[in-house]
C-alpha cells in the first residue's frame, strides 16, 4: 500500500490530452491524481466539478490535475473532457492505474475513490480518501497544496558530479571546428515503438543538430581524457567502474531555432537500457545564453560546466536542456557503462531498427 513519502508508480496511459502520456513528463510540478472511478457517481461528479472550478490552480507550471476514470462511458458520453491544459483525464478502463495506486485491491472490484498529491519528484505527499460528505474534498486537497513551497522556490541539489578541465580549450575549439566543417544533422530521439527501438523526430520535444566524430585519432584523444579525468571521478563519487563509451558526438543547440531538449531520461528504451552515466562537456560555455541543464525532480536550479568541464549524472535521472536564447551552445555528449551493461546492450541488439544496428565503437 502506498503511503506518504513513497515514490509514485511510473505509468503510461491514454488520456484526454495525448494518445500516450508518460508520467515522467509530469515531474517538476505538484500533481493531483483523483481516482474517481466513474463520473456517473454523484460523489465523483461533485468532486470533479469542484476541481474544475479551481482550474486556474492547475496552470501546468506549478501544478496539474489528473482525473482517472475506470468507466468507458466517461469518454464515450463525454462526461469528462479536455477543457484546460492543466486538467487532464486518464482512461484507465483496464484498471491498471487504479490498482497501482490502491484505488482497487490487487484482486477484487471494490473501488475506493481517493485523491493523491505528488510532489515535484513524484513522491506521495498525501492521500485523501473520498468521505461520505465530499463537499469539502477538493478544498481539503487544495489546502494541502497551499501549504507546500512554490515550485519556483525549490532549489534542491540534484545528484550530479561537476568535473573541470576535462578538455583543454584548444581541444574544445578543435571539436567545434569539426562540427563547423562537417555540419550537423537532427538524429532525433530513440524510443520503443512496436517492440523495436527506433529514431523519432519531434521538434516540439528536441531541437538539436549533431556531428559524429569517427576518426580514430580524435576518438583516442577523447577516450584518453575520459579515462584519466572522468572515470576516476565517477568511481570516487558513485562507486561505479566505467569501462565503455557510447557515442562520440558534438552537439549544437542554436538560438536561431531556440535549441532545447525537453525533460527525458536516457535509458528508457531497449536500445538505451545499458547506459549508466551521461556526460555533458561544454565546449564554449561563455559564448551562449540559456541552454543550462535542469533536473525537474529537484527544482529549478540549473547547472553549467565551464568550457572544457563536465557535468556527469545517472542516465535514469530526468533532465532537460533549457532553450538557448543567444548564440550557439556546443557540447560533447557521450554515455558510459560497464562490462555488465555491455551484456545488456548485446542482448538488446535484436530490438534495434535497421538504422540503429550499425555497430558503434564502444570499448574504452
Amino acid at each position: 500500500m502506498l503511503s506518504p513519502g513513497d515514490p509514485a508508480p511510473a505509468f503510461e496511459s491514454r488520456c484526454s490530452a495525448f494518445p500516450t502520456f508518460t508520467s515522467d513528463v509530469a515531474a517538476g510540478r505538484y500533481v493531483v491524481m483523483c481516482f474517481f472511478g466513474s463520473a456517473n457517481q454523484p460523489a465523483s461528479r461533485r468532486v470533479l466539478d469542484d476541481f474544475e472550478q479551481a482550474n486556474a490552480r492547475f496552470n501546468v507550471r506549478d501544478a496539474m490535475f489528473c482525473g482517472i476514470s475506470a468507466d468507458p462511458d466517461d469518454e464515450r458520453l463525454a462526461r469528462v473532457r479536455q477543457q484546460w491544459p492543466g486538467v487532464i483525464y486518464f482512461w484507465d478502463f483496464d484498471t491498471v492505474l487504479s490498482r497501482a495506486f490502491d484505488a482497487l485491491p490487487p484482486v477484487g472490484t471494490h473501488y475506493s475513490p481517493r485523491t493523491l498529491i505528488l510532489d515535484p519528484a513524484m513522491r506521495v505527499l498525501a492521500i485523501v480518501p473520498f468521505t461520505q460528505d465530499v463537499s469539502a474534498h477538493a478544498a481539503q486537497v487544495l489546502g494541502i497544496l497551499d501549504r507546500q513551497p512554490p515550485v519556483l522556490t525549490i532549489q534542491a541539489f540534484a545528484p550530479v558530479l561537476a568535473i573541470p578541465y576535462v578538455f583543454e580549450p584548444e581541444f574544445c575549439r578543435e571539436l567545434i571546428g569539426r562540427y563547423e566543417t562537417q555540419g550537423g544533422r537532427d538524429i532525433g530521439m530513440v524510443c520503443d515503438v512496436d517492440g523495436k527501438t527506433v529514431r523519432v523526430h519531434d521538434d516540439t520535444h528536441k531541437r538539436r543538430t549533431d556531428c559524429d566524430v569517427s576518426d580514430s585519432a580524435t576518438m583516442a584523444a577523447v577516450r584518453s581524457r575520459l579515462e584519466r579525468r572522468v572515470f576516476p571521478a565517477i568511481r570516487a563519487a558513485f562507486q561505479f567502474h566505467a569501462t565503455q563509451i557510447e557515442r562520440y558526438l558534438v552537439a549544437c543547440y542554436d538560438a536561431r531555432d531556440g535549441g532545447f531538449f525537453r525533460a527525458h531520461r536516457d535509458d528508457t528504451s531497449k536500445g538505451s537500457a545499458h547506459r549508466r552515466f551521461a556526460i555533458t562537456i561544454n565546449l564554449n560555455a561563455e559564448q551562449y545564453e540559456g541552454g543550462d541543464l535542469r533536473f525537474p525532480e529537484f527544482g529549478y536550479r540549473t547547472y553549467r560546466a565551464p568550457t572544457g568541464g563536465a557535468i556527469v549524472f545517472a542516465c535514469s535521472l530526468l533532465h532537460e536542456a533549457r532553450p538557448v536564447t543567444k548564440g550557439r551552445r556546443f557540447a560533447f555528449l557521450p554515455f558510459v557503462y560497464d562490462e555488465q551493461a555491455a551484456l545488456i546492450r548485446e542482448a538488446n541488439h535484436k530490438f534495434l531498427s535497421a538504422e540503429l544496428t550499425t555497430p558503434q565503437p564502444a570499448r574504452s
